[in-house]
C-alpha cells in the first residue's frame, strides 16, 4: 500500500514500513489510557468489523496519536496518516464498499473484514489522492460524507508544512448530540467561549512532547453540536531550540 507509511525522512519503502508501526507504538504510550487499551491483542484502530457508528462513539483523544504522526510527515503523507486512522471514515468507507457488493454483483470476492478492510484502504488513498489542494504551505482534504444514516457529513484533514502543525475536524449531520453529551463523555471544559453565533467547549491535552486541543462548536439556542476541531502542535525540545537561536 503506498502511503503515509512510506515516508519518514530518507527512509526506503521497506525501512518506513518498518519504522511507522514502531511510531505508532511510541505514539500511544505517550498517552498511558491508549497504550494500556492497546495490550491483550485489541483490534487496530479503523477496524471495520463494526458497521455501525454514533456521534458518541468518536473519541477525539483517539485522534491525536495519529496528528502527531502527521505533524511529522510531509504534507500530503501527513494528511493521509490521519484519515486512513480515523475510525469513523473507515466505517463510512467500509458501508459504501458493503452497499456495493451486493450478492452476485461483480467484482465480488468473499467479504470478510481483511478484504473490505484492504479496499476501505484504497479508497481512502483514493479520496486524498483526488481531493487533496495546497494552500499557504498547507496540505488540505476535505470530503463530503452524503450517506445517511451517518453522524457526521463532512470530514476535513490539514497539514501546516511550515510549522509542523496537524488538524482535523468533522462535522455533525444532525443536531442529536449535545453539549451535555459532550460533558458526560469529556468532564467539563477547561475554557469556554463565544465565537461569531456560536459557543465553544475546549478540551487538551498535553505531555512534554506535544500540545492538542479540541474545539467544539455548540449551537447556544439548542445545545446541538455543530463540529469539532482538533489542533496538534509538537513541543520543540531544549536542544532544538537551542540549536535554532544559537
Amino acid at each position: 500500500m503506498t502511503d503515509s507509511r512510506k515516508a519518514l525522512g530518507g527512509c526506503d519503502s521497506g525501512q518506513s514500513l518498518a519504522i511507522l508501526p514502531v511510531l505508532l507504538l511510541w505514539v500511544f504510550c505517550l498517552i498511558p489510557s491508549l497504550c494500556n487499551a492497546s495490550d491483550g491483542g485489541a483490534q487496530l484502530p479503523g477496524s471495520t468489523a463494526h458497521h455501525e457508528f454514533s456521534a458518541d462513539d468518536f473519541d477525539w483523544r483517539e485522534m491525536v496519536p495519529y496528528l502527531l504522526v502527521a505533524a511529522n510527515l510531509p504534507g500530503e503523507q501527513g494528511v493521509k496518516a490521519v484519515l486512513e486512522n480515523c475510525k469513523a471514515l473507515r466505517i463510512y468507507v467500509g458501508n459504501e464498499v458493503r452497499a456495493q457488493c451486493s450478492p452476485g454483483k461483480d467484482p465480488c470476492p468473499a467479504m470478510n473484514d481483511n478484504s473490505v478492510d484492504n479496499e476501505v484502504s484504497k479508497r481512502i488513498d483514493q479520496i486524498v489522492q483526488e481531493g487533496i489542494s495546497r494552500r499557504h504551505n498547507k496540505a488540505i482534504v476535505d470530503y463530503t460524507l452524503s450517506r445517511r444514516p451517518f453522524p457526521f457529513s463532512e470530514i476535513a484533514a490539514v497539514e501546516n508544512e511550515n510549522h509542523s502543525e496537524a488538524y482535523f475536524m468533522l462535522t455533525f449531520a444532525d443536531r442529536s448530540y449535545t453539549a451535555a453529551d459532550v460533558q458526560a463523555k469529556y468532564g467539563a471544559p477547561y475554557d469556554t467561549d463565544v465565537v461569531q453565533w456560536y459557543s465553544v467547549f475546549k478540551y487538551r491535552m498535553e505531555n512534554p512532547h506535544y500540545t492538542s486541543k479540541a474545539v467544539f462548536e455548540i449551537d447556544p439556542v439548542d445545545g446541538a453540536v455543530l463540529k469539532v476541531s482538533i489542533s496538534l502542535k509538537p513541543r520543540k525540545s531544549k536542544k532544538e531550540k537551542t540549536t535554532r537561536h544559537g
